[in-house]
């Protein structure tokens, strides 16, 4: 087991780990979790790299072992049962944006690798129910004139791509792909969720019944602003954070003066944008 331990740098409490436990035990369609494993695939089809010690950190552990046969399958635990430089590649699938210490985490995903091992994480990005969030902020707002959390704060990508150059990790990469989904309505969207494992599991949630005013008001405001063709769209973002544990046969920077074009030249001819996102 990694020799990390939880609060060594006093991270904010943020998710009520026992609900989230609840949450995802009681989880029966966690059709994203399927879109994740899907796109990890993917990735590792394009890899020049045979993996034979993987890891997947996940608390839905059947998909997951059914996606990577042969994968060993670790709980999503603020200590994760990963003994130091044991695996070539480590997968944290989709469970990031509720952990308390996000680069704990990634320290000790980075200490399980083995010398130019691969870590691939996979989190939901800023973008993800930004519909609901702003309905749900300005409908209670309106009707109970306060704010208590009921949407997940989540990481922009920028900030995410980040946290993988502090746990240690070289040759980062960050980048995302988006999913909307259509939905009857406010309460269908929220059943989804909960069926999703992905319920309100925020440590400072109000913990008494909601009343039926706010909601039918959140879903109408989530109607004015959203409704495409009869339905309500939910956002999800899902980024998916590379990097490698440093090894010696991994490229490094160029030395400060070794560049064989003047930085104004290659500025003057920026390459076109790559747009990593899908709908």
């Amino acid at each position: 087991m990694s020799s990390y331990r939880p609060g060594m740098q006093n991270p904010p409490i943020l998710t009520d780990l026992a609900a989230l436990a609840r949450n995802r035990t009681r989880a029966s369609d966690p059709f994203l979790q399927a879109e994740a494993l899907a796109d990890v695939q993917e990735r590792l089809a394009e890899v020049n790299k045979v993996f034979t010690a993987p890891a997947v950190v996940t608390p839905f552990a059947e998909l997951w072992r059914a996606g990577l046969p042969g994968a060993r399958i670790v709980p999503d635990a603020e200590v994760l049962d990963l003994a130091e430089h044991s695996h070539d590649l480590v997968i944290h699938a989709l469970g990031l944006h509720w952990a308390n210490d996000p680069v704990g985490q990634l320290v000790q995903c980075r200490r399980a690798l083995k010398p130019d091992g691969l870590l691939l994480a996979l989190t939901f990005g800023g973008q993800t129910l930004h519909e609901l969030r702003s309905s749900l902020a300005q409908a209670e707002t309106e009707v109970t004139g306060g704010l208590s959390p009921r949407v997940l704060p989540m990481a922009e990508i920028r900030d995410l791509g980040g946290l993988l150059q502090r746990a240690g990790l070289a040759l980062p990469v960050a980048d995302s792909f988006v999913r909307r989904v259509l939905y009857r309505d406010i309460w269908h969207l929220m059943r989804d969720l909960r069926a999703m494992g992905e319920a309100n599991a925020l440590a400072g949630r109000v913990r008494h019944p909601t009343r039926a005013a706010m909601f039918a008001r959140a879903d109408a405001i989530y109607r004015a602003a959203f409704l495409k063709d009869g339905r309500i769209p939910a956002t999800f973002e899902i980024i998916a954070l590379t990097g490698w544990a440093p090894h010696d046969s991994q490229q490094k920077p160029l030395r400060p003066g070794s560049a064989q074009v003047r930085l104004a030249e290659a500025l003057s001819h920026p390459p076109p944008p790559r747009d990593t996102a899908g709908s």
